[in-house]
């Protein structure tokens, strides 16, 4: 089983229920990410965004007044952004792209690239990882700086039948209660994601399942791929974001 655009088509409407309060999530990672950036490359401020989903960090470093650029896989979750954007009056570029095509589609002279929230490691190989690597790489400026956030899968366990609980969230009339099982092979592992709504005038109740798989990639791993990918002074921050996040710069000035 492979990750396709369809996962992500089928969540986009429900995407955030993920966050107990996604909006207060768009503010509370906005801040963070803000300061990363301000901290590890000051004065940056140009973004591209190679996975932006529904737009959760799109959103949040727009409405802080950064140029935001966004793309990702999912027409349908770039379908969503857009109109979030639109409903906070905030002007961004949206395109559906994958992102190792990412210097095809946007070109060059970001002062920031990144993937959050544990994109990157939709895809399957090392091959694959390094190719967007050397994308995101090639579409900043240089002295820009290459911003991931990723799992940290060294702490999971690892088997079958595990479930991991999002808990129950109630909106217009409706409670929803998430949660993930994963199964493991290998490095790899499949991932059925479980939406179970009840109406709560009706008691009626609804169950969606979307499926994919990960690769469990390090982030040991991953940095030595974005250092072969020609980004220097690669390291993991801890601390500073709700995941772990990779940084590198792309040497020059």
């Amino acid at each position: 089983m492979k990750t396709s655009p369809d996962f992500y088509d089928e969540l986009a409407p429900l995407y955030h229920l993920i966050y107990p309060d996604w909006n207060a999530s768009i503010r509370q990672q906005g801040a963070s990410l803000s300061h990363l950036i301000e901290t590890e490359w000051p004065g940056h401020r140009k973004v591209l965004d190679v996975s932006c989903g529904i737009g959760t960090q799109t959103l949040a470093l727009a409405g802080l007044g950064y140029p935001v650029t966004a793309s990702d896989l999912s027409a349908r979750e770039i379908e969503r952004a857009r109109h979030e954007a639109r409903l906070r009056d905030l002007d961004i570029d949206f395109a559906v792209c994958d992102m190792r095509q990412a210097h095809a589609q946007h070109g060059s002279g970001f002062d920031i690239v990144m993937s959050c929230d544990n994109s990157m490691p939709h895809l399957q190989t090392d091959e694959d990882l390094l190719l967007a690597f050397r994308q995101m790489t090639a579409c900043l400026r240089p002295g820009g700086g290459c911003l991931v956030s990723v799992r940290d899968y060294a702490k999971e366990e690892r088997g079958t039948n595990l479930v991991k609980h999002y808990g129950a969230r109630v909106e217009n009339g409706m409670r929803h209660v998430l949660f993930q099982v994963w199964d493991f092979v290998g490095e790899h592992y499949d991932l059925g994601f479980f939406f179970i709504s009840e109406d709560l005038s009706t008691h009626e109740v609804s169950t969606r399942v979307m499926r994919s798989r990960y690769y469990a990639v390090s982030t040991a791993r991953l940095c030595e791929l974005m250092r072969e990918a020609g980004l220097e002074n690669v390291r993991r921050i801890d601390g500073a974001f709700f995941q772990p996040v990779l940084v590198g710069t792309r040497p020059g000035r």
